[in-house]
């Protein structure tokens, strides 16, 4: 009989986690081994070592560790647990930011079980496994590169979007205040339009950022 799927709960919320335990719990192939609401927490735990995936939620408060920094950290480390991100985001920043931080599937939290069972499986096997809609904006953003924005462009509109300043922006993501100048500038013709305000609701609107 081979080994269960050892698994590592990472949300904030206590009923979510216990929620997906109880449904994780009914696969016969699964043993979730430990819980963590926090994603420092979690990056600890994985460290440890005896897991086999991490579901890992993206937002722990805001300030606290994102979900995506936890993933990078995790995937860091040779021989680590895979991750599988189960959020309710699926902005193409926040799929962006989870799958090159590593991740090796992205799911929305109102995935039927049995589709969250199957992406388990297939993300302890080592393949890609990612909901058909992230897939599909994916596929999306490869068909038509030029008018998709940039990982870069899309963090500099999501703090345009938070409030931020051109100098704040600069300092957060250690840019020069004239290329975040330029980043806004292709931003808003890629988006068709004139303004800050109207590239966040623009970008929103097409589910680029959260709204």
């Amino acid at each position: 009989m081979m080994a269960p799927v050892r698994l590592l709960l990472a949300d904030d919320h206590p009923v979510v986690r216990a929620g997906l335990r109880a449904v994780l719990d009914t696969e016969p192939d699964f043993e979730v081994v430990a819980e963590s609401p926090t994603a420092e927490g979690a990056v600890a735990r994985a460290a440890a070592g005896g897991v086999d995936v991490v579901l890992m939620d993206l937002q722990f408060g805001r300030a606290a560790m994102h979900g995506a920094e936890a993933t990078a950290a995790i995937t860091a480390v040779p021989g680590a647990p895979r991750v599988l991100v189960l959020t309710t985001y699926d902005s193409d920043a926040d799929i962006l930011a989870a799958v090159e931080a590593g991740a090796s599937g992205y799911l929305l939290k109102d995935a039927p079980p049995e589709e969250l069972a199957a992406a388990v499986r297939t993300a302890a096997a080592g393949q890609s496994a990612l909901a058909p809609a992230v897939a599909h904006r994916l596929m999306d953003r490869m068909r038509t590169p030029a008018d998709a924005l940039t990982k870069r462009e899309l963090e500099v509109l999501r703090l345009v979007g938070e409030g931020l300043s051109n100098l704040e922006i600069s300092k957060r993501l250690f840019l020069s205040q004239a290329t975040v100048k330029s980043h806004l500038v292709h931003i808003f013709a890629k988006l068709g339009v004139d303004s800050r305000t109207a590239a966040v609701a623009e970008a929103a609107s097409r589910r680029l950022i959260r709204r």
